[in-house]
């Protein structure tokens, strides 16, 4: 396995969370649990953002890509 392919994983898995949290957040009626799963989609939106932005960094500035 690579960064890259490693970084890729994890992105698929956050996106999946997120959707799911998403989900949940719609389905409930709760109001508690629906301010909680908003808060995790939040958090997942936020840790994609760093995951998509390191992927981005590695494929532009990784040396085997510009030969």
């Amino acid at each position: 396995m690579t960064v890259k392919s490693d970084l890729q994983k994890a992105i698929a898995s956050s996106e999946s969370s997120r959707g799911t949290y998403a989900m949940m957040a719609q389905s409930t009626e709760d109001p508690q649990a629906k301010q909680m799963y908003n808060i995790m989609k939040a958090d997942m939106d936020r840790h994609l953002q760093y995951l998509n932005d390191r992927l981005s960094y590695l494929t532009q500035n990784n040396n085997l890509n510009q030969q």
